[in-house]
């Protein structure tokens, strides 16, 4: 049976280099290894190195990006955390005990990121409508948020005890050549750009609204996951209305 790509974890400008830090001893602990880091984050210095204690590598090999479009770009799933649990409504909340099993109905080769908010605040709505699966990790309403590095912790666990459960093979409801994986989320931006270049034109930005609209199509094609060849259809019908709108007489 084929083996599952490991998913990246993306930490969203995490402030704190011990967080960094634990979070790549979490990652290692549960056999990950590759790290992003969006701007602006925390420098790596002694104190990530002293917390990722066995860990260097990971922290060696982690990548800083400029943006989250430019993190997310090369991945197909993408995997969102919360503990807000009215956020987005329009998507169902994973507990990290179901994610496995959901990420299972993907095909084993689909590049899958988990993402991560940074310790005050967590990821914003306009980052949350980036993900198409998102989990929470229920908490005693005593202390209900986690530290960054026991987040990643518990979902790396999570994924890592599936594994080992699976063979490093978790079955699959249909043949993975059947099923087509999620369009990259450059793909996606892609499209909403496009669509919002069309909606601009016929004069739907008319007020303040507009950026709400664009992040609730965002939001739409997240909890749909398309697949590359059904977004190449709309922007194939975009480009159609394009042409329409190039051929309407001046007004």
């Amino acid at each position: 049976m084929e083996s599952r790509i490991p998913p990246a974890v993306v930490l969203v400008r995490p402030r704190e280099e011990g967080n960094v830090g634990a979070a790549a001893r979490a990652m290692a602990n549960m056999g990950l290894v590759r790290l992003i880091l969006v701007e602006p984050a925390a420098e790596i210095g002694k104190v990530a190195t002293a917390f990722a204690h066995g860990a260097k590598h990971v922290l060696d090999g982690a990548t800083r990006v400029a943006s989250l479009d430019e993190a997310l770009a090369p991945f197909r799933r993408v995997v969102g955390t919360t503990s807000m649990r009215d956020r987005r409504p329009d998507v169902p909340l994973l507990t990290p005990r179901e994610l496995p099993a959901r990420l299972a109905q993907d095909p084993p080769d689909t590049p899958t990121v988990l993402l991560f908010g940074p310790e005050v605040g967590g990821l914003s709505n306009d980052e949350l409508a980036r993900a198409s699966l998102l989990v929470t990790i229920p908490c005693s309403p005593v202390q209900p948020t986690l530290n960054l590095s026991q987040a990643v912790l518990i979902l790396a666990y999570e994924l890592f005890q599936d594994r080992l459960e699976r063979g490093e093979a978790p079955a699959m409801p249909v043949s993975a050549a059947t099923i087509e994986p999620p369009a990259s989320a450059a793909e996606v931006d892609g499209l909403i750009g496009h669509a919002a270049e069309i909606l601009r034109r016929v004069g739907f930005d008319r007020d303040d609204s507009f950026p709400g609209v664009l992040r609730d199509l965002r939001a739409l094609a997240a909890r749909a996951s398309p697949g590359s060849r059904e977004v190449a259809i709309l922007r194939g019908i975009c480009r159609r209305a394009q042409h329409a709108l190039d051929r309407r007489p001046e007004e």
